[in-house]
């Protein structure tokens, strides 16, 4: 009666339906009003291009009526001068405490932090995180402490700053520890999601440094897999896995503390402008990128086996880099592209076309960046269920997402347990080889941040247990750049420093001995 399926609605027949993920409400005939796209209208099925199904049926989902909203004015962020670098990260961090955005910053690199509840007009004097010497590229907060920030730069280095518990009062220019190792300017920092203190950093060094913050030290670096630019990288759901897109155009999943490519897929999009890759709960690989024709392009990879893609979907032709940012608990993802004034979002699920097309949230104005807040900054008494801080050229602006619901009382099918702030290891843990989910906690009666204890970097004693960090060095095979090596040159240049401070001091012996005769001769002359 409609479309290819001249069977479907005489003899009930829909397994040529559910192939192409429709929603079939009835056993009997089938009208249009029951298969109608979103995004076209309502028309029969034969007018309608299969090229794209997710988007052309209505399927039953409790996100379908998934809306956004932007708040009103006087809660936006306004007054901020945005960073203009061309760099495609997101510029914008969120938590349940505070906002961060990279702002210009004359004679350096900067970036703001606000408490979530400083809204309205930021005032130009107001204090700043201003430490590097180049601006800054990419910021990420700690997911175990609300008050630990990160921050790469051009100027080669990754900082780690601690907030105070209020907010700033004076302008910030000591980070808690500086992380020196990239030889080009670090535009990717991480961290780790279920270890404390381990951060990821990539610069354009085509270089991945993973770092125990809580010493200083760079344990892990994978310096040889990549032959080109890294775009983004992507720890999956308990960290044992990182993935990258970069500008050889290969989507790769790497085992960092093996050191070994686990999976690979060249040309995973084979158009030349950046790509992105994220890992899902599920071990699955989501990618966007562009074709050959330059239409942007969304697409999910099985890791194991990376030959073809479960699904790939074309969207619209613009050249704005779509940034993925990942729901884990609802497997829902919003696709933010960068000059777009537009936030589109796709349900993941098993069943095909895997990838279906939700809605689509759209503003007047471009976005310059985005932030995302973590699922437990969320109020969950009005079924909010992602928030985003869209970035225009001077302000800041949240956007909610919420179901619409009837009931006031806790909607558990929207909240299951998630990621709490607690970590599930500690970094030594984890580089000797332990892995943990998450540690998940409930949002039933709301998220009530706890007190973060303060990060303290312990720099190891260079001349102290050597055997240790030697084992350590076996366990994770680091190449190259290894500890021992390192400090075997340490020690070095320490032996050298202690004879030259030894030799000063034995000139100055010198030098006082003969000032004090001159001086007694002095005194014998004058008398």
């Amino acid at each position: 009666i409609y479309g290819p399926g001249s069977q479907l609605g005489k003899s009930g027949n829909n397994s040529w339906a559910e192939e192409r993920g429709c929603s079939i409400a009835c056993q009997g005939s089938v009208t249009s009003a029951q298969l109608h796209a979103p995004s076209i209208g309502e028309r029969p099925l034969s007018h309608m291009p299969w090229k794209d199904t997710m988007r052309r049926v209505v399927r039953q989902s409790k996100f379908r009526h998934v809306f956004g909203q932007a708040v009103k004015n006087d809660q936006c962020y306004d007054d901020i001068r945005v960073s203009r670098v061309t760099w495609d990260s997101s510029f914008c961090a969120v938590n349940p405490r505070f906002v961060a955005i990279i702002i210009e910053a004359s004679g350096g690199g900067a970036f703001l932090v606000l408490p979530l509840h400083k809204t309205g007009r930021i005032d130009k004097s107001y204090p700043t995180v201003c430490g590097h010497t180049g601006p800054v590229l990419d910021i990420d907060w700690c997911p175990h402490n609300d008050q630990v920030i990160a921050s790469g730069s051009e100027d080669c280095t990754v900082m780690v700053w601690q907030i105070p518990e209020n907010g700033l009062t004076l302008s910030l220019t000591e980070p808690v520890v500086i992380l020196e190792g990239h030889s080009k300017r670090v535009g990717i920092v991480a961290w780790h999601p279920t270890a404390r203190n381990v951060l990821l950093s990539a610069g354009c060094d085509n270089a991945i440094i993973i770092w125990n913050v809580g010493t200083g030290e760079a344990l892990i670096n994978l310096d040889d897999m990549h032959s080109d630019m890294i775009y983004n990288v992507s720890w999956n759901r308990n960290g044992s896995l990182i993935c990258t897109a970069s500008k050889d155009k290969k989507v790769r999943v790497i085992d960092p503390r093996k050191q070994e490519i686990v999976a690979e897929k060249e040309k995973a999009h084979e158009g030349a402008r950046p790509m992105r890759a994220i890992f899902l709960a599920d071990g699955n690989v989501f990618t966007t990128g562009f074709s050959r024709m330059s239409e942007r392009q969304l697409a999910l990879w099985n890791p194991k086996n990376m030959q073809e893609p479960i699904a790939l979907h074309e969207m619209d032709t613009s050249n704005g880099v779509l940034l993925p940012f990942y729901d884990p608990d609802t497997s829902i993802i919003y696709l933010c592209g960068k000059g777009d004034s537009s936030i589109r979002y796709f349900e993941i699920t098993d069943e095909s076309p895997y990838v279906h097309y939700l809605n689509t949230f759209s503003s007047k104005e471009p976005q310059r960046g985005m932030g995302y807040m973590p699922k437990r900054g969320l109020d969950v008494n009005k079924c909010e269920i992602a928030r985003f801080f869209k970035l225009h050229e001077r302000k800041c602006e949240p956007i909610i997402m919420t179901v619409p619901r009837k009931s006031d009382l806790f909607q558990d099918d929207l909240y299951p347990d998630t990621a709490g702030p607690e970590a599930a290891l500690e970094a030594e843990e984890w580089f000797e080889g332990k892995n943990a989910d998450p540690i998940l906690i409930s949002l039933k009666h709301g998220y009530i941040p706890g007190k973060n204890r303060d990060l303290k970097v312990v720099k190891k004693n260079i001349l102290d247990s050597k055997p240790t960090a030697n084992k350590k060095c076996d366990l994770i095979n680091v190449p190259k750049k290894t500890t021992d090596t390192a400090s075997v040159q340490n020690e070095a240049k320490l032996d050298e420093i202690l004879k030259e401070i030894k030799s000063i001091k034995d000139t100055i012996c010198n030098q006082d001995e003969r000032i004090s005769k001159l001086e007694q001769q002095m005194a014998k002359i004058a008398a």
